[in-house]
């Protein structure tokens, strides 16, 4: 056993029963969920099932940190919600394994540092969205067919399903009251099973959405169209499906490096994540990516080794091999109820807490983001979305942060000493500060306290030199660094300057010791 564990780079020492009992916790718990989610989408619940197990398997062994949960989560399951209403299952699958190989590509070509990027305004809204997603998804387990018509529950089966969906949470709110050892999801799923089955009460279980008997995933090559059509139709989906599952992934493991105080492998993170994503591709598996609750769960029980997550995946799939006749009885209000407090427990109630304290400009992100991942069940484009405008927003308070103290020295020569940032949006202002026609015959900018930072910074200087010339003065540029004195010298074609006393600055570099 112990080659088998230094096989898969376990370092620290393995408290072996705790790893197994947080492992059996952790697959409880993901059980549920990955049922839930499966139906949610329109997959048939094995497909969920399937998902838990290849995901959490591999990226136990392969992934970028001990102690990280994945399974078939509910961010990349709303972004294939629509692919699978308008071309099935088979395209499904093949998105999905697109997806794991653009992960991949992240992976190796070492991309997952820019998840940094992402400010936390976004990561609200982005939450918040898919949240609310989770709960409003709920309300089709209330909907009944009838001689074809779509329609709501109404007299004693609307009763039963309230109350058993409100038996449900209140199981998963006061539980863990009495004891935290079991995951009251895991209880009140139990609980409303056997009172369903103890006084036979008719209401809908899993097994009258689709049959969940099966057994070791089957290998499946998805049954498309091979051709640039295809492509077109899938590639959308699986880039949205690999930005989301990335996002959450690495934002998961940056929380379990604060949690544990260790620094994980984002990029072996990312390659692990998509080959199980391909795996799950080819075995009949929803993907998905590691799941933020599941870990919570795994660290609290004290699990800091990969073998937690090893043992609640193959725990999945002996539930699968041997468990599927009683899982097609659970009634669907259990799964209902479970996921509408997976909702609750997913929305950031802090941001709600704190939003008059927050600057206007981030709640107007957070509130956008979360309307976009609402109306469009794109979680990857809403968190693109919310990334650009908090990229513009910064940039244009940098840009009016520019300013110069004037004063003209002992020897007539006139000085300006800037302070900011010049780039695209601080060109305005930053001209605005010079008046060469009564300016002295010599001048001289001081950058030790701003930064040439683009093009349009090299330009800016390039005009403003030209107007000195023009007006038969000479101009100086002081303590440029040295990564503006390259701009300046890849553009001495067109910029004629002296510059002087060129000093060094440090900048603080990404690297990982």
């Amino acid at each position: 056993m112990k080659a088998v564990l230094n096989l898969f780079n376990f370092k620290q020492k393995v408290d072996y029963k705790v790893e197994i009992l947080a492992g059996l916790t952790v697959a409880m718990t993901m059980i549920p969920e990955s049922l839930s989610f499966a139906i949610l989408a329109g997959f048939p619940p094995l497909v969920g099932l399937y998902a838990a197990f290849i995901m959490g398997l591999v990226a136990s062994v392969f992934g970028g940190r001990p102690g990280l949960v994945s399974g078939g989560a509910g961010a990349t399951v709303v972004v294939l919600i629509a692919l699978m209403q308008s071309h099935g299952l088979e395209y499904v699958f093949a998105a999905v394994a697109l997806a794991g190989c653009i992960q991949i590509l992240v992976g190796v070509f070492k991309f997952g540092k820019f998840i940094r990027l992402v400010p936390q305004p976004v990561m609200y809204g982005f939450v918040n969205g898919l949240a609310i997603i989770i709960f409003m998804a709920q309300f089709e387990q209330f909907k009944t067919v009838s001689n074809g018509q779509i329609g709501w529950l109404s007299g004693e089966p609307l009763f039963i399903m309230a109350g058993l969906v409100a038996l449900t949470i209140a199981i998963v709110v006061f539980f863990p009251k009495i004891t935290k050892a079991i995951p009251p999801s895991l209880v009140a799923i139990i609980v409303v099973f056997l009172i369903v089955l103890g006084f036979g009460i008719h209401t809908k279980t899993v097994s009258d959405i689709a049959s969940v008997s099966g057994g070791f995933p089957p290998f499946h090559i998805p049954n498309i169209p091979l051709n640039f059509k295809t492509l077109e139709i899938i590639a959308p989906y699986a880039f949205v499906m690999a930005g989301v599952g990335l996002t959450e992934g690495l934002l998961t493991l940056n929380l379990v490096d604060e949690i544990t105080g260790t620094r994980g492998n984002g990029n072996r993170e990312c390659v692990a994540q998509g080959s199980a994503n391909i795996l799950n591709g080819f075995f009949y598996g929803m993907g998905g990516c590691p799941m933020i609750a599941q870990t919570l769960v795994n660290l609290s029980a004290g699990a800091r080794a990969r073998l937690s997550g090893i043992v609640a995946a193959i725990t999945i799939l002996i539930i699968i091999l041997f468990g599927a006749p009683i899982i097609g009885l659970v009634p669907m209000a259990a799964l209902t109820g479970v996921m509408i407090m997976v909702a609750v427990g997913t929305f950031e109630w802090i941001s709600l807490r704190i939003i008059n304290k927050m600057p206007k400009q981030d709640v107007f992100i957070g509130i956008l983001v979360a309307g976009i991942t609402i109306w469009l069940h794109n979680l990857a484009l809403a968190v693109l979305i919310g990334v650009i405008i908090s990229a513009l927003v910064f940039a244009w308070e940098s840009a009016k942060r520019i300013r110069a103290r004037k004063y003209v020295d002992d020897n007539g020569i006139k000085h300006y000493e800037i302070y900011g940032p010049l780039f695209f949006a601080s060109v305005t202002a930053f001209n605005d500060k010079f008046d060469v026609l009564t300016d002295p015959q010599e001048v001289i900018i001081d950058f030790s306290e701003s930064k040439v930072a683009d093009m349009s910074g090299i330009d800016a200087l390039n005009k403003l030199t030209e107007r000195y010339k023009n007006a038969g003065k000479i101009l100086h540029l002081r303590h440029l660094s040295s990564d503006c004195r390259i701009l300046l010298k890849n553009a001495d074609e067109v910029i004629e300057v002296n510059i002087i006393e060129d000093p060094t600055y440090k900048v603080a570099t990404d690297k990982i010791h």
